[in-house]
């Protein structure tokens, strides 16, 4: 299972983890606490679904969110950036989209979703266009979240 290698990576480098989610609502942590061992590298994470949260939770720009939107690959930037410095953690994953099914516009579809993955100071964002109902694009974004964390950290 992917979430078992990435675990697995965490503890040989002695790095921790943490998440930042909007869309997928704590389905990332949870996919990482199934792991046996997680707690050595597993501190907390967020779940920071309004955009007040995600300002101060992650520290998020109101001027960010304001310009381009919580669904936007700036906010997911700030989103792992953030997560990471809060929880001291050397990688961060943080997703920001919409699951649907309102709540799209024609820029911004249901299931686009940013995915945002910070590792020792960089960060790298992926925009992903996801399809089905609320659930199969939140657990879409949780497996390609997970498959994201596990590149940048060098699998």
């Amino acid at each position: 299972m992917i979430e078992e290698e990435i675990v697995a990576i965490l503890k040989e480098k002695k790095w921790q983890v943490t998440c930042a989610e909007s869309c997928s609502g704590g389905l990332i942590a949870a996919s990482l606490v199934n792991v046996e061992g997680v707690s050595d590298v597993f501190m907390e994470s967020y779940v920071t679904y309004a955009n007040s949260a995600k300002h101060k939770l992650l520290g998020v720009s109101l001027q960010t969110l304001d310009q381009y939107g919580a669904v936007s690959r700036q906010v997911a930037e700030q989103m792992a950036r953030g997560a990471a410095d809060a929880a001291g953690a050397q990688a961060a994953i943080a997703v920001t989209g919409i699951a649907g099914p309102g709540g799209g516009t024609p820029d911004k579809p249901v299931g686009l979703v940013y995915i945002g993955c910070f590792v020792n100071g960089k960060v790298v964002v992926t925009e992903n266009r996801f399809h089905g109902n609320r659930m199969e694009i939140r657990q879409q974004t949780t497996q390609a979240a997970l498959s994201l964390l596990l590149n940048c950290l060098g699998k």
